[in-house]
């Protein structure tokens, strides 16, 4: 029997707890606001301790996916932290130390984007490939990138959500709404953008609104970028905006236009809507990716 691994995905808006084994076994999920720290994290901690106590078993690790930045390095003084994030509240917060403190067993950190990926290439759309991207499009942006078979972390993780923008403001005068970048792709195109800019939530614009193809365009000039910096065999694009299905043809389409044949590789020219998918696991990537750092942290991974 597999180990029981409890599972966090912590977004900047809610909070998503589960137990479970992967993604076609989750036993048990809860979902409440992300408030502040020290109101939230004891509400993790007494959501596994009772269920725990009303089912008779243990949970083996946990993993916690994060809005970012954090420290995801374990050789590092604040490793398991959140650092500087844009969420009020929650920069420079020890996130690992209570749970360990609680529980006293392996846990999983990294960013929720990392652990949507890890859940992708175990479970999901990216299971045939050792190199892909991971985007999640919704209250913020962000990047989970998988290199031959590994998460990248790097100088401390991809922060793709706030890559510069080709923005012209005669096109589009949106000052975006990143408050350290402005008219970054988080900034731009972003749930909070796209409501901020049409002064109406994006749930409520219909397919033809003009607001898609300038979404579609600057996803694009994302996917533009990582096919050129990072060589993906595959980009998959998930989050709450990315629900909007129609926005695919479109994203494929104008990735197309912004390469223009430059590179030549039949699986971008000849088999684009294989090429940039949603997610394989739907709404159970973040779950199913924090289960999955779980497991790597029981099995001793650093």
């Amino acid at each position: 029997m597999e180990p029981l691994i409890g599972s966090v995905e912590a977004g900047g808006t809610k909070m998503v707890c589960a137990v479970g084994t992967g993604p076609d076994d989750i036993r048990d999920e809860v979902r409440f606001p992300t408030t502040a720290p020290g109101e939230t994290l004891p509400r993790v901690i007494d959501y596994f301790r009772t269920w725990q106590a009303e089912h008779g078993e243990a949970i083996a690790a946990i993993g916690y996916g994060t809005f970012g930045p954090c420290d995801p390095h374990p050789d590092s003084p604040t490793y398991g932290w959140v650092t500087k994030t844009p969420k009020p509240g929650w920069s420079d917060t020890d996130v690992v130390g209570p749970l360990r403190e609680a529980f006293g067993i392996p846990i999983g950190f990294d960013t929720d984007v990392n652990g949507a990926a890890l859940g992708e290439h175990r479970w999901g759309a990216a299971q045939d490939v050792a190199t892909f991207a991971y985007l999640t499009i919704g209250t913020g942006i962000g990047g989970g990138i998988i290199i031959d078979g590994q998460i990248l972390h790097g100088l401390i993780h991809p922060e793709v959500g706030h890559i510069p923008m080709p923005r012209d403001p005669a096109i589009d005068p949106f000052a975006g709404t990143c408050p350290f970048h402005g008219d970054c792709l988080e900034g731009l195109a972003a749930g909070p953008a796209i409501g901020a800019r049409w002064q109406v939530p994006a749930t409520e614009l219909t397919p033809e609104h003009p607001a898609w193809d300038l979404e579609a365009h600057y996803l694009a000039l994302a996917c533009r970028s990582l096919v050129c910096t990072l060589s993906p065999q595959r980009i998959v694009l998930g989050g709450g905006v990315m629900e909007q299905l129609h926005l695919f043809p479109k994203v494929r389409a104008r990735t197309l236009e912004l390469l223009n044949g430059y590179v030549q590789a039949p699986q971008v020219l000849e088999r684009i809507e294989e090429y940039i998918v949603p997610p394989g696991l739907g709404n159970r990537a973040g779950a199913a990716g924090c289960i999955a750092l779980g497991q790597l942290a029981l099995a001793g991974a650093p």
